[in-house]
């Protein structure tokens, strides 16, 4: 039988179908997952004046870096288009091929441009600033609404995600050896090394977590909240998604940080503190993240803490 070489429209609506049998199989890939790679490759073509009508196999190589030069033309942040594109070469990566195979259908696989892709490493705050976090951290306790205290603790002491803090649940936080651990696997890298991070909660902080809970979290409603869901499992931070953005925006008006993701450098400041203290190897743990996008993302080994020394002296 002679195979088709579909449009990209069918190949958008085909990939969350066998995406769903995919995840009945093995857990993976998650629903968010497979919306926003659609949604990638829809605003891919939107930049590339390419009608969702059109062959698939119009994802050439050359066409690829034509559409990465208009991406720079319109001011598109590299690591932006490069998601867009990541995204393009997902639905249709290797654990597709034969779901597109069983319905006669002869897709490419995509190759992407060649690109020098130089993301900054983390440069540590000076001591204004962290001074900075401290002041404004301390004012956050006898607030109204306490969910803006424990989404930045969340950060700040667990180096947790925003995600991450949004699916959290007090389920998460379990009995161990006398005292309490934070357990959870980082959704980010879930479906990459899978790996698990469960950190000691310091007693004053699961005192007061345990007064927050205690004083009746407001049922704070968004679109598609599943109420079933809340009552099995009572999310900690429900509906995150607004402490975020006002806590961003009163991070960047207090110009201690700037960009859209202001909240995002608290996780940065807990990760590189415990570096400092304990080591990669610790730091690693509370991140979730290997050593090596531990070390480039979250800590500067630029900046070392010690003091005189003479390795002499450690013989």
């Amino acid at each position: 039988m002679t195979k088709i070489v579909p449009t990209i429209q069918m190949v958008l609506e085909k990939f969350p179908k066998i995406a769903a049998v995919q995840r009945l199989r093995i857990g993976k890939p998650g629903q968010k997952t497979v919306s926003n790679t659609v949604t990638s490759v829809i605003r891919l073509c939107q930049i590339a004046g390419i009608s969702l009508d059109e062959s698939f196999g119009v994802f050439t190589r050359k066409r690829l870096e034509h559409i990465l030069d208009l991406a720079i033309l319109e001011s598109l942040k590299p690591i932006t288009i490069w998601s867009y594109l990541n995204s393009l070469k997902a639905i249709v990566g290797r654990w597709t091929r034969n779901y597109y195979a069983d319905s006669k259908w002869q897709i490419q696989q995509i190759e992407l441009p060649s690109y020098n892709r130089q993301i900054q490493r983390y440069i540590r705050p000076d001591k204004t600033i962290l001074s900075k976090v401290k002041d404004w951290y301390g004012t956050l306790a006898n607030r109204p609404d306490g969910r803006e205290w424990v989404t930045a603790t969340l950060m700040l002491e667990f180096a947790m995600r925003n995600g991450d803090i949004g699916r959290l649940r007090w389920s998460d936080f379990r009995e161990k050896d006398g005292g309490i651990v934070l357990c959870y696997t980082p959704h980010k890298t879930e479906l990459s090394s899978g790996r698990r991070v469960a950190w000691p909660v310091h007693p004053e902080i699961w005192k007061r977590l345990c007064e927050y809970k205690e004083a009746g979290i407001p049922q704070y409603r968004r679109k598609g909240w599943n109420k079933l869901e809340d009552k099995k499992a009572p999310l900690v931070v429900p509906c995150s998604y607004d402490v975020f953005r006002r806590l961003n925006k009163e991070l960047r008006s207090q110009k201690i940080f700037t960009g859209s993701k202001a909240c995002y450098e608290l996780r940065k400041i807990c990760i590189d503190h415990v570096y400092q203290k304990f080591g990669a190897e610790i730091a690693s743990s509370i991140s979730g993240d290997d050593i090596k996008t531990m070390m480039r993302y979250y800590a500067d080994p630029s900046q070392p803490n010690i003091g005189d020394l003479r390795i002499v002296d450690l013989l």
